[in-house]
């Protein structure tokens, strides 16, 4: 093996540097003399040849840094076998780039989409390696992903500190917490950060029990009350719904999200004074946690291995407490919900948590 490529595509979240110095460190230390190439901006920079050799010196002092060094971009996959107004062929252009570079390996750092287009690369020909990244942690094959530990980590502590002006003001605060289609970050930030009820993608709610169990609250003379929203929550009418009809339902209302509807409906049932707060792209910024540099060094250190015993067209994963890795076809394009038994349900539920749907 004489040169590999690294690439970091979809959002940004903390452990990316720390991933990428975890493989070039490996690397090196394998293989003194091996050329690394960093391709800029995800795919976009592979589509169009945007690349530069690195040197040791480039993955100094990154292990705590946030966002990515080699930048990145969203790049849908189910656009990458169009071809556009732009007349580019991506997967061809991608294919050139690879061989132009003369590539032995290309590892790829990204979410669901990303690990998508890689088994598309991975089909045709190219010796691919996945590394799981995601605030969400709803990669199917691996027990947690980087960066998901730092994103409960914050909004965990965004949970904390609105409690504070919760008990002050006596007000239903719902806090939207990052997660369209998993819920993972919202149940875990949610539990952590003693929230009263969590609402989650996976677990459709009735407004009227959000509206019930507030009432029953300030009987119970618990005057106040927190809300963890991840922002793909909805309701059980809107859960009956396909996708299509649901986003265009919200187009036509002005919604993004539920979580403004959820607080107009909680005032209107009960004159509850209601706040949102919406933490947004702060959960996914800044440096890792302790938890996330240490699985993101796991991460890429097994990757490096992988790639110089010649093993491609997988993805590392952690099960357990050991990394490990599955094959890039048999955990691509499938999602890993909260499933409504989960044992962080169970526990919420036991602590009294609500979650609207009984």
């Amino acid at each position: 093996m004489k040169t590999v490529g690294i690439l970091t595509s979809g959002g940004d979240c903390p452990g990316l540097n720390a991933t990428i110095r975890g493989v070039a460190k490996a690397l090196y230390e394998a293989r003194p003399d091996i050329s690394i190439i960093g391709i800029r901006d995800g795919f976009y920079g592979l589509i169009h040849g945007e690349c530069e050799k690195m040197k040791p010196s480039d993955f100094s002092e990154i292990l705590t840094r946030g966002g990515t060094i080699l930048g990145t971009s969203r790049q849908p996959h189910k656009k990458m076998q169009k071809i556009e107004a732009d007349h580019i062929d991506k997967i061809a252009s991608m294919k050139k780039t690879y061989a132009d570079l003369k590539l032995d390996c290309l590892f790829i750092l990204g979410g669901n989409g990303t690990h998508k287009t890689a088994n598309l690369l991975r089909s045709e020909g190219l010796n691919i390696i996945g590394l799981p990244k995601t605030i969400d942690n709803d990669i199917f094959g691996t027990d947690y992903t980087f960066g998901f530990h730092t994103a409960v980590d914050i909004a965990t502590e965004v949970i904390d500190r609105i409690h504070t002006t919760a008990a002050s003001h006596k007000r239903v605060m719902l806090i939207e917490i990052m997660g369209n289609k998993a819920g993972w970050l919202t149940l875990y930030s949610g539990v952590a950060g003693g929230a009263d009820i969590i609402l989650i993608p996976e677990l459709p709610f009735e407004p009227d029990n959000i509206a019930k169990a507030l009432e029953k609250r300030e009987r119970k003379s618990r005057p106040y009350t927190i809300i963890a929203v991840a922002e793909g929550a909805m309701d059980a009418d809107e859960a009956r719904l396909k996708k299509k009809e649901r986003t265009l339902m919200r187009l036509e209302r002005g919604e993004a999200t539920a979580t403004n509807r959820i607080a107009a409906g909680i005032h209107e049932r009960t004159g509850f004074d209601t706040r949102v707060v919406i933490p947004g792209h702060i959960v996914r910024g800044g440096s890792p946690s302790a938890y996330d540099r240490v699985l993101a060094t796991r991460f890429g250190t097994y990757a490096a291995s992988l790639a110089i015993k010649g093993v491609f067209g997988v993805a590392v994963a952690l099960k357990g407490d050991m990394v490990t890795h599955n094959k890039l076809e048999d955990i691509a394009g499938i999602p890993k919900l909260v499933p409504p038994e989960h044992q962080m349900v169970a526990v919420a539920r036991e602590t009294g948590v609500i979650f609207g749907d009984n």
